[in-house]
């Protein structure tokens, strides 16, 4: 068997092992759903009026928001589900499993790739999951071609491997999974900062740069004019250069850091 065989069978052995983690455990992933669920919710029938107002410069309603609001909810869907992979990492590391790993003949990176796919996929069934709530309680996109759900489905993917990784290396750096879930933190934080609830240009002044050069920005935006048909602009190669940029950092921090001997 070569050695790129033995790679895919030993990450297909590890992403096996943190779904099954995953399927017995599933409260952690629960309650990181729980937030996008009820900020969506709070948002839309709490605060929708007032919102959708401001939204469409006074003549907008309820449905004009939920439009608005549900990219901005699904990308930080993904934004809290790696804060579980933040968290699952650093419990490998500091319970003893991974000194075992090493001593097996095992492909070394295969337990970082399991964690990387299985966190990815879970990511989208969570995406999947919000976006039927979105649906019941009024979504629509019905302007979005086929390509332009295909290059949605595609963005969302990307966005969530390049928060993995670097949630992968917030994992690898904690020394237990109460500072994991620390560290991840900003993945939930950040969405908030964005233009996920209101438009960039309603914010006050000193705050709008804050808001506008961060990941989440440009790619709500970008799954905004997906779903939506309003202008993309710039922020789908802004989107893709982050992404791109996020998984290249995650991944070599990530990698140099589960390489170093342990102490």
């Amino acid at each position: 068997m070569s050695a790129f065989s033995l790679a895919v069978r030993d990450s297909n052995t590890m992403l096996r092992r943190n779904l099954l983690h995953a399927r017995r455990y599933p409260s952690l992933t629960l309650n990181l759903l729980l937030t996008p669920i009820m900020l969506l919710l709070l948002f839309v029938y709490i605060f929708g009026d007032v919102m959708s107002a401001g939204i469409g410069g006074g003549g907008a309603d309820r449905s004009d928001y939920i439009a608005y609001i549900v990219p901005g909810i699904l990308l930080m869907t993904i934004g809290g589900t790696v804060v579980g992979t933040a968290v699952s990492v650093s419990n490998d590391m500091t319970e003893g499993i991974i000194a075992r790993f090493r001593t097996m003949a095992i492909h070394r990176g295969s337990v970082l790739v399991g964690h990387v796919v299985g966190s990815v996929l879970q990511s989208v069934m969570s995406v999947v999951l919000v976006g039927a709530v979105a649906v019941a309680i009024g979504f629509r996109s019905t302007d979005a071609t086929v390509l332009e759900w295909l290059a949605a489905f595609g963005l969302l993917v990307l966005f969530a491997l390049s928060l993995t990784w670097i949630a992968v290396g917030m994992g690898l750096i904690s020394p237990n999974a109460e500072a994991a879930s620390n560290n991840a933190l900003p993945m939930i934080l950040l969405p908030l900062f964005s233009s996920a609830f209101i438009p960039i240009d309603t914010m006050p002044g000193w705050f709008q740069p804050i808001a506008e050069y961060q990941p989440f920005t440009p790619a709500i935006e970008t799954l905004r004019g997906l779903l939506l048909g309003t202008g993309i602009g710039n922020n789908g190669w802004l989107t893709i250069a982050w992404s791109l940029g996020l998984t290249v950092l995650g991944y070599f921090w990530s990698t140099s850091k589960f390489n170093q001997d342990p102490k």
